[in-house]
């Protein structure tokens, strides 16, 4: 099914760059869905280790050709659009999605209310016996997650449409439909980290697998932080970028 690739070729490429060209050529002949060989066997066709094999696959998982799932099998993913954003100007999934005609969904939501560690205290401003409420929620394209969002907030900025069928993701939206609190400005951090067991089964990879995370605070207009926020984005579907200006010398 691949080309069985020789160490000694005299290619000057890595070893798993050459298996990324085999690779490219096999998913060429699937259709989204169709189960890959089983890491063993595709290893044995393309004459490579296992290691090897990992290094390539993690190529196409980036770009969001194939999904991995643990004890399941390697599959070929539907296409999908690529979600770019400029980190300028703050603005959720679904109004980035929506601009450039891309649909997305939620997937599975969980809301609990907790109370706030001594940092969180500080932070939010709050009285020792408020409570915060964590939500939880995947993002979902084509019924492939995509994003897993982490939103903590005082319980007392709960927006009333958490309890209808309007809420589709956003807490950032639905302050903005609502009109308050007034928003002034929001403080994010980018970082690439290693996906959890917990995040690995929420977006279907595998654990281990890079992610990257905009960890971010919402203030008010009066700098008064009122979210906080974790959004854990695979990387082969996002794709954020910044314009810079130049500084005169």
């Amino acid at each position: 099914m691949g080309k069985r690739l020789r160490k000694n070729s005299g290619l000057s490429s890595p070893l798993y760059q050459q298996t990324a060209v085999s690779l490219a050529a096999l998913l060429e002949t699937l259709q989204p869905g169709d189960n890959l060989p089983s890491e063993p066997k595709l290893a044995t066709q393309l004459g490579v280790s296992r290691a090897t094999l990992r290094e390539a696959m993690r190529i196409f998982e980036n770009q969001g050709r194939i999904i991995r799932r643990q004890g399941i099998g390697t599959f070929v993913s539907q296409p999908i659009g690529v979600i770019e954003s400029g980190l300028e100007a703050l603005e959720s999934i679904e109004t980035v999605a929506a601009r450039i005609g891309l649909e997305v969904e939620m997937g599975e939501l969980d809301l609990r209310e907790r109370v706030p560690e001594a940092d969180e205290i500080e932070a939010f401003g709050l009285n020792p016996q408020a409570s915060l409420l964590e939500i939880t929620r995947v993002i979902l394209t084509k019924e492939r997650p995509v994003a897993y969002l982490v939103d903590i907030l005082p319980r007392e900025m709960l927006p009333f449409e958490m309890h209808d069928k309007r809420f589709r993701g956003s807490i950032l939206d639905m302050f903005l439909r609502n009109g308050r609190p007034e928003l002034g400005y929001s403080r994010a951090e980018i970082t690439a980290i290693p996906a959890s067991g917990h995040l690995a089964r929420s977006l279907r990879i595998q654990r281990g697998d890079v992610l990257l995370c905009m960890e971010s605070w919402l203030y008010t207009k009066e700098a008064r932080a009122i979210e906080h926020t974790f959004s854990y984005f695979l990387p082969g579907t996002f794709r954020f970028h910044i314009l810079r200006r130049i500084k005169e010398i």
